[in-house]
């Protein structure tokens, strides 16, 4: 294990940390109540964790091929995304309802990663469009299509 490269464990960790929180997501979606709520994410959350921990499986064996990994640059443009992401998880989510949070970390994220000019009236109009269509499409899909819960607090 010492002549491991730099971006072979850089995949071990990576997919080391996706697995156990997939194990972490699969194991809540399986303990709380009401069970029918978490019907859709227990489902998505098994599936999620099978393929986690074979890709984990996959990294420690030596199995999986791995580029040059991640350069502190790319860790530099990620750590924003990472950071709303967590904010969301632990905080947003249950704290201004799925609907809500999910809508206002959209828009960020999108206006992070999103290549188009901040200075312009018209990206912001775009952005925003761009974040009502996905918002619709999630209540479709989970409201309307799948019918499952949906964490409810404050908005929705």
């Amino acid at each position: 294990m010492s002549d491991m490269s730099l971006p072979r464990v850089q995949h071990i960790i990576g997919s080391g940390v996706v697995a156990a929180v997939g194990i972490w997501v699969t194991w809540v979606s399986y303990t709380q109540q009401p069970s029918e709520a978490f019907l859709f994410p227990r489902l998505i959350a098994t599936v999620f964790v099978v393929l986690a921990l074979w890709t984990f499986a996959k990294a420690c064996l030596g199995w999986t091929r791995v580029g040059n990994g991640l350069s502190l640059r790319q860790l530099t443009n990620l750590a924003p995304g990472l950071l709303v992401a967590l904010i969301y998880i632990f905080w947003a989510a249950r704290g201004l309802g799925f609907y809500t949070a999910t809508a206002i970390a959209f828009f960020i994220l999108l206006s992070l990663y999103d290549p188009a000019p901040h200075g312009e009236a018209r990206s912001w109009v775009r952005r925003i469009i761009i974040t009502a269509c996905f918002m619709a499409v999630m209540y479709g899909l989970f409201a309307l299509l799948l019918k499952v819960y949906t964490p409810r607090e404050i908005f929705f």
